[in-house]
């Protein structure tokens, strides 16, 4: 009687386990803020997909069916069919605002130090844009909707120069400015002295 009440509890066991990690995973894959064309405007836009209802929808129905909880257009055009979501379905990695970020900052050095920016850490000194008119912006201050435009007309900027500029930037009178100087390198010449 044990093993067979073992067994059951082991069955149900697996599929508890199952059913919770394609929950975690569809909710997973649709959450986070996307960057999507809209099919009416055809500009882009952000937009959130609630990726717990499509997770549950999935679990109990058997598909997502996502539906968006916000748009950059909205309230004005709240009441659109959200034909984008055609978009995020078929590439939910690929319009996630930090994969499009991430993608645009790979091989980039800094503008200023001509460091590798490298790997991005969100929450740990992330890189910012160097706008054409010398200012400096971190993400969070960006609109994900902007980011086509900002890719065109700004530079990578690391984390440490960013910082730098900033600090220039609000504390002017706390700033010396001292002009580089570069020393000239010794010219070594050829000897027959052996050592």
């Amino acid at each position: 009687m044990h093993l067979s009440f073992f067994g059951l509890a082991l069955i149900v066991a697996i599929l508890g386990l199952s059913l919770l990690t394609g929950f975690v995973t569809t909710w997973r894959r649709f959450s986070g803020k996307r960057l999507i064309t809209c099919p009416e405007s055809l500009t882009p836009e952000a937009v959130d997909v609630n990726g717990l209802a499509a997770a549950k929808n999935a679990l109990v129905h058997g598909t997502p069916n996502p539906r968006l909880t916000s748009c950059s257009r909205w309230p004005e055009r709240e009441d659109c069919g959200q034909e984008c979501l055609a978009q995020i379905e078929t590439s939910p990695e690929g319009c996630l605002v930090r994969n499009i970020v991430a993608s645009w900052y790979a091989g980039k050095r800094c503008v200023h130090c001509h460091r590798a920016i490298g790997e991005i850490v969100w929450h740990e000194q992330p890189p910012a844009l160097l706008a054409p008119n010398g200012s400096s912006a971190e993400w969070k201050d960006v609109a994900p909707q902007d980011l086509p435009a900002l890719f065109r007309g700004h530079q990578p900027l690391c984390w440490s120069c960013h910082t730098a500029l900033a600090f220039r930037r609000e504390h002017r009178e706390l700033v010396i400015e001292r002009p580089r100087r570069t020393a000239a390198h010794p010219v070594l010449r050829p000897t027959t002295a052996v050592y």
